[in-house]
């Protein structure tokens, strides 16, 4: 019988799996992102880099509750953007039912900060290394405001033009990876490269914790696909297989192809291999039968690969800029492919099943099968139009917050900080051994004044006697 706290339009499972979904998207960042963040960087960068990480977790979820939330899915101000307010800090607004599923607007509102935040992160690897944390800071409020909402409102909430228009981003190819692809490298551009030395040998500090991090990911991405259809229901599950499918594909595509060019595994290229099958079939995950999901496996295990190991090294202009983790290739590339391959191979019914009995959503190829090319062709150009209205708005807004945040403080450390790494920044080192007198002194929440000795409690004793 419907309570107060289960009315009759509360369907506890998928409550239920909304909540699971958004914490398996949660541990995505923290602390999947912390640890790959903080192993796969140079080991004088390793603290900096998953601090970064944990920073903008946190700073994203405040600003999430108090106004991002409803510039994202609230009621519309302008044709991108929803009107801020503080709705999101009263009961009233929380345990009213949501936007959409069958659970309160409370479950939405953790289930798309979990979203929000990661974005943020995916940004932070093309900067790590030489950003300024204090620069970070106050980047990240300021991007999640001015950037992500726009992408998030137009593209998935029922009020934005893209939304209108058609285009098909299952569970964040365009909102959270291509934007943070094009954000990440434009922000790189503006702060600058790390040292040159850096720039020659940025060895990964603990490659098995590395791995540690990407199982996080990918096994977080279960909710991340999975969590997309608002419900516990077949779309939901098609959307989980298909994620690992091509998962696993990509992987295995560029490992091959590494074996093949430099004649060596790489474990940190099947890792990238693998980021990028995630990528590439987020937009399209609920969409798409399983064959589909192996080939843009393989589209997205070839594709990147080829971007970052042979365009990347002979183009100019991309070896200007400094993209620590390679961010573009990995995100940029792969979730526009995903979103262009998504028009091209979305199956009808699948479609049906996530959006709705709505004929306008069709891949170029069942719509040439059933007769009606033009409509294919449509859903393919629309495709491409939410691409580059993501990759403008993430290069002028990323582009004019690092202007913004330059005249407070430098963007680049200085030189002496950029050589020193954490224990200039942070005065605390990724392997410091208590009592050993090594750099976790200099931190202001060291062991400053803090008898050393085997048994604090004796130590104790002493002092009183």
């Amino acid at each position: 019988m419907a309570t107060e706290a289960a009315p009759e339009w509360l369907d506890k499972g998928d409550n239920a799996w909304q909540l699971a979904a958004a914490t398996l998207v949660g541990l995505q960042s923290v602390p999947g992102l912390v640890i790959l963040y903080g192993s796969i960087v140079k080991k004088k960068w390793a603290v900096n880099s998953a601090f970064m990480a944990l920073y903008a977790f946190a700073a994203t979820l405040v600003c999430w509750c108090l106004w991002a939330f409803r510039m994202s899915f609230g009621d519309r101000l302008l044709p991108f953007v929803g009107r801020p307010d503080l709705a999101a800090l009263g009961q009233d607004f929380l345990t009213q039912q949501g936007f959409a599923g069958a659970y309160p607007a409370a479950t939405l509102l953790f289930f798309q900060f979990v979203f929000a935040a990661i974005t943020l992160i995916l940004v932070a690897g093309s900067l790590l290394g030489r950003v300024n944390f204090r620069a970070w800071m106050l980047f990240v409020p300021l991007w999640l405001t001015f950037s992500y909402t726009v992408g998030a409102f137009s593209l998935w909430s029922p009020n934005g033009f893209l939304f209108k228009a058609g285009v098909m981003d299952f569970a964040g190819g365009y909102v959270i990876h291509l934007s943070s692809g094009i954000a990440g490298f434009t922000a790189a551009y503006w702060v600058g490269p790390r040292t040159a030395k850096d720039r020659e040998a940025f060895p990964p500090n603990n490659i098995l914790l590395t791995l540690a991090g990407a199982g996080l990911l990918w096994m977080g991405w279960t909710g991340f696909n999975g969590g997309a259809p608002y419900a516990a229901n077949i779309d939901a599950s098609v959307a989980v297989v298909n994620t690992h499918f091509c998962t696993a594909t990509s992987l295995l595509v560029w490992l091959c192809l590494d074996c093949l060019v430099f004649g060596r595994p790489s474990v940190i290229g099947a890792v990238q291999g693998m980021i990028t099958g995630l990528v590439c079939i987020t937009p399209a995950a609920g969409l798409v039968q399983g064959w589909a999901a192996m080939l843009m496996g393989v589209a997205s295990g070839s594709v990147p690969w080829l971007t970052m190991m042979v365009l990347h090294r002979c183009s100019r202009v991309l070896k200007r800029v400094d993209d620590t983790l390679a961010v573009l290739h990995t995100h940029g590339v792969a979730g526009s492919l995903g979103g262009v391959l998504t028009g091209v191979l979305a199956e009808p019914r699948l479609c049906r099943l996530f959006f709705g009995d709505d004929p306008r959503y069709v891949g170029l190829a069942y719509a040439v099968k059933d007769g009606r090319a033009a409509a294919g062709l449509r859903q393919v150009g629309v495709q491409v139009a939410g691409i580059a209205f993501v990759a403008a708005l993430n290069v002028a807004v990323t582009s004019a917050v690092c202007l913004v945040v330059r005249m407070v403080v430098p963007l680049r450390l200085g030189e002496e900080q950029l050589a020193a790494g954490d224990d200039a920044i942070h005065g605390e080192d990724a392997y410091a051994v208590w009592g050993d007198g090594e750099t976790y002194e200099q931190s202001v929440h060291g062991n400053q004044g803090y008898p050393m000795t085997s048994n604090p409690m004796s130590s104790k004793a002493e002092e009183m006697i």
